[in-house]
C-alpha cells in the first residue's frame, strides 16, 4: 500500500535552508556550475554545519517519537541539485542523524510544480524565486534569512511566531493600509471587527500546527504558537474573532502598535517567526530565525514583477 502523506504535517526544504552552503552557493554565483559540481564531489563527506531551518527541522522531527503508533511529520529535501551534488546533503543529514528520506533533485530545473506532488505544507528556501514560484502555486513558503549568530533553540517545545495580515490572514487589509492609510484601515477593520478575515498563504500551515497541539493535553504540547503583529486595539478585535471561526487557539499573541518585533521574539524563543515585511525580518532574523513571506504575484497589489534569475539550488 503506498504511503501517505495526506495526514501529516510535510515540510519541503531546500540544502541550503537545512544546511549552512553560503560558501558552496558563492562558488556556484562566482565560478559556475561546473565549479560548483567539483566542489561538491570533492567534499561530499566533509561535515556541514546547521543552516537557518536545521533547528525548526530538528525539534519538528522529534515530534514523530512522542505518539509511536504515527508519524505526525515529514520532512523532504526539495532542491535544485543534481542527484550527484545533493548526495552531500544526504551524507550531512545522516551524520546529523536527522530522520529525512525522501527528497527531490530537479537538476536546475523548477522545484514548484513537486511541492504538491509531495503533499508539502511548508516550503523553506534561501532561493527568492523558488519561495516566489511556490506562493504563486499556492503553497506557504518562505525565504529564509541567514541564522542568528548566538541563537540557542528552546529545549523540548516548538515555539513558532508569524505575522498576521498577508501571513496567516488575506493580504485585503493590509492593502487598505498601504493605499488609503491608518485611518482607513482603522475605520475598516472596526466596521468588520466581527467578521473573520479570510485565509492567507499560512492559514493551512497554522491549521494544521492546530490540529497536532490538539493530540496533546494542554499542559504537555509540545508546539506553541505566537502571533506577533502591529496591530493593537481595537484592530485586535478583527484577529480573535477570526482565530475563534477558524476554531483555532494560539498560545499567545502580541498587539504591538507600532512597536518593535526583535524584543519579543527573542523572549519567545521562536524556531521561526514569518512575516511579509522585508524590514521586520530582517531586524528579527539578528535574534531569531526568519523567513519573509512574498505576496502572491510578487506585490502587495499583485501586479507581478518579473521572474529574471540564474538557476539555483
Amino acid at each position: 500500500m503506498p504511503y501517505d502523506l495526506s495526514d501529516k504535517l510535510v515540510i519541503g526544504i531546500s540544502s541550503r535552508a537545512l544546511f549552512d552552503l553560503e560558501a558552496e552557493n558563492a562558488i556556484y554565483d562566482e565560478q559556475g556550475v561546473d565549479a560548483y559540481t567539483d566542489y561538491q564531489r570533492a567534499h561530499e563527506n566533509d561535515a556541514l554545519q546547521p543552516g537557518t531551518a536545521f533547528p525548526l527541522v530538528k525539534a519538528l522531527l522529534r515530534l514523530n517519537d512522542l505518539i509511536p503508533e504515527r508519524r505526525l511529520v515529514e520532512v523532504v529535501v526539495i532542491s535544485r541539485n543534481t542527484p550527484d551534488t545533493g548526495l552531500r546533503a544526504f551524507n550531512a543529514i545522516a551524520a546529523h542523524k536527522l530522520d529525512i528520506s525522501r527528497a527531490a533533485f530537479t537538476g536546475g530545473g523548477p522545484t514548484a510544480p513537486y511541492l504538491k506532488a509531495f503533499k508539502i505544507d511548508l516550503f523553506l528556501s534561501r532561493d527568492t524565486g523558488d519561495v516566489q514560484e511556490a506562493i504563486d502555486a499556492g503553497v506557504a513558503a518562505a525565504q529564509l534569512y541567514t541564522a542568528p549568530v548566538e541563537y540557542s533553540a528552546p529545549e523540548n517545545q516548538i515555539r513558532i511566531a508569524f505575522d498576521g495580515d498577508a501571513v496567516l490572514f488575506s493580504p485585503e487589509s493590509e492593502r487598505i493600509f498601504a493605499e488609503k492609510g491608518l485611518e482607513a484601515f482603522a475605520r475598516h477593520e472596526q466596521r468588520h471587527r466581527k467578521k473573520a478575515m479570510k485565509e492567507g498563504p499560512f492559514a493551512k500551515l497554522l491549521l494544521a500546527l492546530s490540529a497536532i497541539q490538539k493530540q496533546f493535553p494542554p499542559a504537555e504540547c509540545p508546539v506553541r504558537i505566537a502571533i506577533v503583529t502591529a496591530r493593537n486595539s481595537p484592530a485586535h478585535q478583527r484577529v480573535i474573532h477570526t482565530l475563534r471561526t477558524w476554531n483555532v487557539n494560539v498560545d499567545e499573541a502580541f498587539f504591538l502598535g507600532g512597536l518593535k518585533k526583535t524584543d519579543v521574539l527573542q523572549a519567545f524563543g521562536a524556531h521561526m517567526f514569518f512575516d511579509d515585511q522585508e524590514g521586520h525580518v530582517e531586524t528579527a532574523s539578528v535574534v531569531v530565525p526568519s523567513g519573509r513571506v512574498p505576496y502572491k504575484g510578487g506585490t502587495l497589489t499583485g501586479a507581478a514583477k518579473p521572474a529574471a534569475r540564474a538557476v539555483k539550488r
